[in-house]
């Protein structure tokens, strides 16, 4: 039986049952379904992340912080105390186990502060209502694309031996694949965005930390992509900023995993 080509996600949990279906394969199109794909995980993550993490803590932190000029914003963010703080807010004592969650949990507040200040999000709406009928009764997270040679299938189904964790880790790792993927349909130049910020290997100091933030401030994202996805080039673009001082503004999905594995 041949598969058609598309892309689809459906969620179903609780009080959250959302799902749409792309069919017409444009690459303009799946590039803008993809990003309504990223929004919708990326506003769920936290709220899967509230038995491991004191997320409204976490909140808070992100309130405070989010004031003053951004490279200010950033060095705080970078800063050892942050992480001190951040270490406080993770519900585990095992070192090991610990240290993963902290990963996790500092991606998160990097994206909640920087939420505050600029854009952390593609223009395209979420997906807020449910389009087209679940693949499954259960309930479930699922994602699965089909494009040419690109085949992907993510999908956890939900019961009540499932930690709410793991359902943070597949929204995680969905979010992972569309990072890597959507420049593809979207023709934005990660090799051209990445020597934008060349002149900056590391940025640690005050001065390394304003003149890469400067760099991203003045983005030419017009260079970089079609007019129609110049907003997604900046996030892009953001996060290479980030990158170049040791933070990330996507909840890694390996962390979770290997946090779960062990904890397991």
């Amino acid at each position: 039986m041949k598969i058609e080509e598309h892309v689809m996600f459906t969620a179903k949990h609780k009080n959250w049952k959302v799902g749409d279906k792309l069919l017409v394969m444009r690459d303009e199109n799946i590039a803008h379904f993809l990003a309504s794909i990223s929004n919708t995980v990326n506003m769920k993550i936290s709220e899967y992340l509230i038995d491991v993490i004191d997320v409204a803590a976490v909140m808070s932190l992100a309130e405070d912080l989010a004031e003053g000029e951004l490279w200010e914003v950033v060095k705080v963010l970078k800063s050892p105390k942050t992480s001190r703080k951040i270490g406080k807010m993770v519900f585990e004592s095992d070192k090991k186990l610990k240290k993963q969650l902290v990963d996790v949990a500092k991606a998160l507040l990097v994206r909640e502060t920087l939420s505050r200040m600029l854009s952390v999000y593609y223009p395209e709406d979420p997906i807020m209502e449910l389009k087209i009928m679940l693949p499954y009764k259960e309930d479930h997270i699922n994602f699965t694309a089909k494009h040419g040679s690109w085949i992907v299938v993510k999908r956890l189904i939900i019961d009540e031996k499932t930690e709410l964790a793991d359902v943070a880790r597949l929204l995680a790792s969905i979010n992972e694949t569309i990072t890597s993927k959507l420049p593809i349909y979207a023709e934005i130049d990660l090799k051209g965005i990445d020597e934008w910020f060349a002149g900056v290997k590391k940025a640690k100091s005050d001065v390394e930390i304003k003149t890469l933030v400067d760099k991203y401030l003045h983005f030419p994202a017009h260079r970089y992509a079609p007019s129609e996805f110049e907003k997604h080039a900046r996030i892009y673009a953001l996060r290479k900023m980030l990158e170049k001082v040791g933070l990330s503004l996507d909840v890694p999905a390996k962390p979770l995993e290997k946090y779960l594995e062990k904890k397991g």
